[in-house]
């Protein structure tokens, strides 16, 4: 049973009778308190996909739920249905795009090491890899002499995110893009 302060994004854990998987956690260190930090979490209860806010201190336990992880890949989309498929069994897992929105922003026919969560033979969540290779669509053109640290210029993605991209990036190039921060962090391996 880990400390709120060792669980991680994407986590499952069981909370009041219930399986939640964790969808975003805020640090915060309250000014004038002797101790440890406030976690504020998002979570979404994983039969019914409803949402909680709930605040935890650093040395609170929870339990982590019983879940599996299995190597998936984006098959196609129906109106708000998505539907992934199990690299190895070939089990089709449906999600509402309420559910995934944000993972949507990082996710193509391309995105490999991704995960589909699985609670009680539920699909419940999308675990995403650390970074993505996504192309641009739509941004300013290069500037000749324009230098890898130079200023920034935003870029608008094949999914519809937007990132800060150095000014020698044009439009049409494969970019690797951070899915925690959000952020540019290279140009794509060919």
């Amino acid at each position: 049973m880990p400390k709120v302060s060792e669980i991680k994004k994407g986590t499952a854990v069981e909370f009041n009778g219930n399986v939640y998987v964790i969808k975003t956690m805020e640090r915060s260190v309250p000014q004038g308190r002797a101790g440890g930090s406030i976690y504020r979490i998002r979570m979404y209860d994983a039969a019914t996909g409803n949402k909680i806010d709930q605040s935890f201190k650093d040395s609170d336990v929870l339990n982590l739920a019983d879940l599996t992880r299995r190597p998936a890949k984006f098959s196609y989309s129906d109106g708000d249905e998505y539907v992934f498929m199990d690299n190895e069994d070939y089990t089709s897992y449906t999600f509402n795009k309420e559910r995934i929105e944000d993972e949507l922003q990082f996710i193509n026919e391309d995105t490999e090491g991704l995960l589909v969560v699985i609670i009680d033979e539920q699909p419940v969540a999308l675990d995403l890899p650390l970074n993505v290779d996504l192309e641009i669509v739509e941004t300013d053109p290069s500037l000749k002499g324009g230098s890898a640290t130079a200023r920034t210029k935003p870029a608008i993605l094949s999914t519809g995110l937007t990132v800060q991209v150095p000014e020698h990036i044009s439009t049409g190039e494969r970019i690797t893009v951070s899915v925690e921060d959000r952020k540019f962090i290279s140009r794509a391996d060919k």
